[in-house]
């Protein structure tokens, strides 16, 4: 890709951007949310047209005006979001829009044939005739692999493609990518988790405010400079943890149950306090949350809060009572896409911007600039659709919905997945500033060193259940927090 540019109304997406990629290879792309990356890898998959810049591939200029004409070309795309029909089986979503037929009939027995071969090739095995809802995460991605190498693919990109994955099933992704890459494909792999980037690519290529930084060879660069290029200024620590005088107890949990998801759960949380769940994907620390914040009803418990018994039988009664969730699905339960930043903002803050029948859009406008400001939002207006921001400053948009209420009980369900380093250690000084004015956070994390370099407890869960707590975070190892957490 030779010099790309690219604008949309009030933003620059691209600058003059080039990339290079090399058969064999993977070509890690990294920088922080709205840096141009998810723009460049539209352009070369045709969902974008560039506005300057010309595509080769085997040295040779192609035209690409479509994501059709980009299959056509050898590029196929798979997004963070799969694009799978969940009601259609295997086959089915493989072969969609390609289907093998004679007379007008779909030769079944051909797609079937040809999707066990593709199997074989990436060495794993999943019924072809199983519906795609019946399917794990990991298998739903890796029919999205099959579904890429069915058009003959020379190149393969991958968006965040261990997003949702555990640990097991991330190394096996990375097995599958390095037997494409002995096949002679060229792979770009978009990851916001740095260790995942050198263990898996050769080079690595760095955008930032739509520019390209530089490209590097893995071997000759370290994770502190690679962050650099990425945020363009030094950041000392990672994790910029620091300790909050614990007050009172804010929150106290007893025999929360719920099915075989959360079963007798016990905990407390003081004001100050950072404490971090950990436990494998499936442990039920969502499930727990869900049911402290009233989006679930339980079996059977009780909740206290500042040492008073609560009933919480709805959302609504648990911001009452100054509990807020930042959910683990942004896009599907913390904002609505399609309404704007400034709306996704004042929904839970409904109470306070109303002035009878009326909405109060000044004082909303005023509240919600002030929180672009102090969160340094990215966005070219209050008005533009939530669906058309990044997926850090998505993040932010929650983020600031929730400060607005003030909750004294914050529970932060995954808040650094799928955004970029620079985003992240916003985040992390932000829950520094809000333990220090005596919020009580409950972080969930899928990331170890997250929970290590934030916590001031863990408790750990597996099957439902808490498996362990620890309280001497400092010399704690990953390989402690996961011994409990398979135990």
């Amino acid at each position: 890709m030779r010099r790309i540019d690219k604008s949309f109304p009030g933003v620059h997406a691209l600058k003059n951007v080039s990339m290079k990629l090399h058969r064999g290879e993977v070509l890690g792309l990294v920088g922080e949310n709205g840096a141009g990356k998810s723009t460049l890898i539209k352009v070369l998959g045709g969902a974008h047209l560039p506005d300057a810049g010309k595509i080769l591939i085997e040295g040779r200029p192609v035209h690409i005006p479509s994501p059709t004409a980009a299959q056509q070309a050898g590029v196929s795309i798979i997004y963070q979001e799969f694009n799978l029909i969940p009601d259609l089986n295997v086959r089915e979503n493989i072969f969609l829009g390609r289907e093998k037929t004679r007379m007008g009939f779909v030769r079944a027995a051909e797609e079937h044939r040809k999707t066990l071969q593709l199997f074989r090739k990436i060495g794993i095995n999943i019924d072809a005739n199983a519906r795609c809802s019946e399917l794990t995460v990991a298998q739903r991605q890796t029919v999205e692999i099959a579904k890429a190498l069915s058009v003959d693919a020379k190149i393969i990109v991958m968006d965040e493609p261990t997003a949702t994955l555990t640990t097991r099933e991330t190394e096996r992704l990375f097995a599958i990518i390095r037997d494409l890459k002995s096949q002679g494909l060229g792979i770009v792999y978009i990851s916001h988790r740095l260790d995942e980037v050198f263990e898996v690519a050769e080079r690595v290529m760095v955008l930032r405010d739509g520019e390209h930084v530089g490209t590097r060879d893995i071997a000759e660069i370290t994770r502190a400079e690679l962050i650099e290029m990425m945020v363009g200024r030094l950041i000392e620590s990672e994790f910029p943890k620091c300790a909050a005088g614990l007050g009172r107890e804010r929150l106290r949990v007893e025999n929360l149950c719920r099915g075989k998801a959360v079963r007798n759960v016990s905990f407390s949380i003081r004001a100050g306090e950072v404490l971090g769940f950990a436990g494998l994907v499936g442990a039920g620390r969502t499930e727990t949350m869900r049911l402290v914040f009233g989006a679930d009803k339980p079996d059977k418990g009780r909740l206290f809060v500042d040492g008073r018994k609560t009933d919480i039988r709805s959302p609504g009664d648990a911001m009452r009572n100054r509990i807020c969730l930042l959910t683990e699905d942004r896009k599907g339960q913390g904002l609505v896409l399609i309404h704007s930043c400034r709306e996704n903002f004042g929904l839970p803050n409904l109470d306070r911007f109303t002035r009878g029948m009326f909405l109060d859009q000044r004082t909303e406008r005023k509240e919600f600039s002030d929180f672009v400001e102090s969160l340094k939002i990215k966005t070219s207006g209050h008005e533009q659709l939530a669906m058309n921001l990044s997926g850090g400053n998505q993040q932010k948009v929650v983020l600031a919905k929730w400060l607005a209420r003030n909750a004294d009980i914050m529970i932060f369900d995954e808040p650094t997945r799928g955004i970029d380093v620079g985003t992240k250690y916003e985040i992390y000084l932000l829950m520094n500033r809000l333990a220090a004015e005596g919020k009580a956070i409950i972080m969930i994390s899928s990331e170890l060193p997250e929970i290590l370099g934030m916590s001031d407890r863990i408790i750990i869960m597996h099957e439902g259940r808490i498996k362990g707590e620890i309280t001497d975070v400092a010399n704690t190892s990953q390989e402690d927090i996961l011994s409990m957490a398979m135990a």
